[in-house]
């Protein structure tokens, strides 16, 4: 069966789990490559970004083999569009339809620990969202982040050195990830997850933790399809008074999807 009958099939038989995307892998030589993926929807930090629909993802990662990397990534959105109006007077309903990942970072191992820390940058091309409400700031966000990773255990941590996704004075912010990788042999691998996000100079019931439980199959030639339940703490009331249409984005979740690299 060649790669496009493959991918053909994954998308029919399901459509992963979207998260904003990883850095590479640290490479023994130079190499570029590329992913594109189909997703049910995508949630970052268990948070609904595409308010429940299907999402496009691609990427595209550089990585050398002295440790640094960079790399680009994006994803069709909906948060934005759909962000609440305020009551001040000219507010009006917000744009952003694209969410573009900039990333650089550099790893290395020490004593049996692998470390990675780096830079990302998410850019929401001429978002609109401060218009929406005298509350927000532009969405745009700035984040620096440190992982060590032992066996099949990672940690990592990220801090915002801007306003963090359109909240005001919010520079600080930081976000808490522990997660594992278990191979399960024959193409499978378990991934579970917990968070934390804290939200700096907000209200508590702004922060949250996420968790997530993901099941990822190697279907040969460049694809990976997974499926993930989703579940977070985050406020019911709170997220549907940031929609313009009550929609819940930090409701449970079972998201599926299919990726291809080459």
């Amino acid at each position: 069966m060649n790669i496009k009958s493959k991918l053909l099939l994954a998308l029919l038989a399901t459509s992963s789990a979207a998260f904003a995307q990883t850095a590479p892998a640290a490479a023994a030589a130079p190499e570029v490559t590329y992913n594109v993926g189909v997703f049910s929807q995508y949630r970052y930090r268990g948070i609904a970004q595409t308010k429940g629909d299907a999402a496009f993802q691609a990427g595209v990662d550089y990585a050398n083999a002295n440790g640094f990397y960079l790399g680009a990534w994006g994803s069709t959105i909906k948060w934005i569009k759909d962000a609440a109006l305020g009551t001040n007077a000219g507010a009006k309903q917000a744009k952003g339809p694209v969410e573009l990942d900039l990333y650089g970072g550099y790893k290395f191992e020490a004593a049996g620990i692998a470390y990675d820390v780096g830079y990302l940058r998410y850019q929401y091309q001429g978002n609109t969202y401060k218009d929406a409400s005298s509350a927000n700031v532009n969405a745009n966000t700035d984040e620096v982040y440190g992982a060590a990773t032992f066996g099949p255990a990672t940690l990592k941590y990220s801090q915002a050195t801007s306003n963090l996704f359109g909240y005001s004075d919010s520079k600080g912010s930081n976000y808490l990830d522990l997660s594992a990788t278990f191979d399960l042999g024959n193409g499978y691998s378990l991934v579970p997850h917990a968070g934390r996000q804290t939200i700096k100079n907000a209200n508590s019931i702004y922060s949250y933790s996420d968790f997530a439980l993901t099941l990822n199959k190697d279907l040969g030639d460049g694809l990976t399809a997974n499926v993930a339940a989703i579940k977070t703490t985050a406020n019911e009331t709170l997220y549907k008074g940031l929609s313009s249409t009550g929609y819940n984005a930090a409701k449970k979740a079972l998201v599926v999807g299919v990726k291809y690299s080459f």
